[in-house]
């Protein structure tokens, strides 16, 4: 979903050969979304171990909370990747269109 509301808010900056704006917009759609998935899994897993230690014992959730953090970022950096490549394919198609078809690769 946030891919989707990136590229909604990014493609009108792409339209005006402002693809750098648009970009960086669209990425702080991702990351932030990202952010805010890793701050929700800290809470619960905190709220978890919380709740074992006032039981009076020891718990560790698995996966690692490290492996929980690093797939969210792992999608959002895989996100941010895609949106910058469809930034250059939708400049370079703006590009070809002020040329002549002849003169177009």
């Amino acid at each position: 979903m946030p891919a989707v509301v990136s590229l909604v808010l990014a493609y009108p900056f792409w339209r005006r050969n402002q693809s750098i704006l648009g970009s960086i917009a669209g990425s702080i759609v991702i990351f932030g979304t990202a952010l805010g998935l890793i701050l929700r899994e800290y809470v619960e897993i905190d709220r978890v171990t919380k709740a074992c230690l006032d039981l009076g014992s020891t718990c560790w959730p698995e996966p690692s909370p490290f492996a929980r953090f690093a797939v969210y970022a792992f999608v959002g950096l895989v996100e941010v990747i895609l949106l910058f490549f469809l930034s250059i394919k939708v400049e370079e198609r703006l590009r070809a269109r002020d040329y002549a078809p002849e003169w177009r690769r």
